[in-house]
């Protein structure tokens, strides 16, 4: 959720102002030494610090979207404010109907309540299949994750392998506290998900996603009816060491 921040911290602004430092270094060397390379925008308040970053600085790093049908308003409109703050038109890749057709008629269109495999099933048709092709033919793609997020998430590297995928991968954000996100989002006035303002810290598909209370961890919110550690949608397998 967007949270509240004292920018005049001079801590705060000094930890932030390194850390963008390396993130703008390391995405100024993924554009030069990793082309093609892409950004997996999820419309979360750290992507929206990356988007911010890769225009800026004009880097050659296409930026897409999944669009899997069942997002929440806000996200439809915070993709308009995309458009509108900077100019930029995301690419959005679509889930295949035939895939989505099958799912629901064999499971339910809610199914993803029932079992974490089900739920997952429902992910890969939805976000796993659409990124697959969003990736093809890229030699890296960056994301928002921060090692902070969630228990899944721990040890999060700025860069490894991605097997699945077959390519580079890049977390820019990976060592950003969640003050040190929204201090960017102030500071550089980054429009960002209205629902982070109603205590939405981490959005998704709208029937997965839930606000919490304080106190909550900030992945909460998501497939509340989980164990923590099930928590990821495919998107992103943790990398073993």
């Amino acid at each position: 959720m967007a949270i509240h921040i004292k920018l005049e911290d001079p801590a705060l602004l000094e930890s932030l102002a390194q850390k963008t430092a390396a993130a703008r270094a390391l995405l100024r060397q993924i554009a030069s030494d990793f082309a093609p390379a892409v950004f997996a925008n999820s419309l979360g308040a750290e992507d929206m610090v990356l988007t911010d970053l890769i225009v800026r600085d004009k880097l050659d790093i296409g930026i897409f979207s999944l669009d899997t049908g069942r997002l929440p308003l806000e996200t439809y409109e915070l993709i308009a404010k995309v458009k509108d703050h900077y100019g930029l038109a995301l690419k959005l890749y679509y889930p295949r109907h035939d895939l989505v057709e099958t799912y629901t008629r064999e499971h339910g269109i809610n199914a993803f309540y029932e079992s974490v495999e089900l739920r997952k099933g429902c992910c890969f048709a939805r976000k796993v299949e659409p990124l697959q092709r969003a990736l093809a033919g890229n030699k890296a793609w960056v994301t928002g994750l921060r090692a902070q997020q969630s228990a899944t998430r721990e040890g999060l590297p700025a860069r490894s392998f991605d097997d699945g995928n077959g390519l580079e991968k890049f977390n820019p954000l990976a060592d950003w506290s969640e003050k040190e996100v929204w201090a960017y989002i102030k500071l550089n006035e980054v429009p960002y998900n209205a629902l982070h303002d109603a205590f939405y810290p981490s959005i998704g598909c709208a029937p997965c996603t839930r606000p919490i209370t304080p106190g909550e961890d900030i992945r909460s919110g998501r497939w509340w009816w989980e164990a923590p550690e099930s928590k990821e949608c495919g998107l992103h397998v943790k990398a073993k060491n």
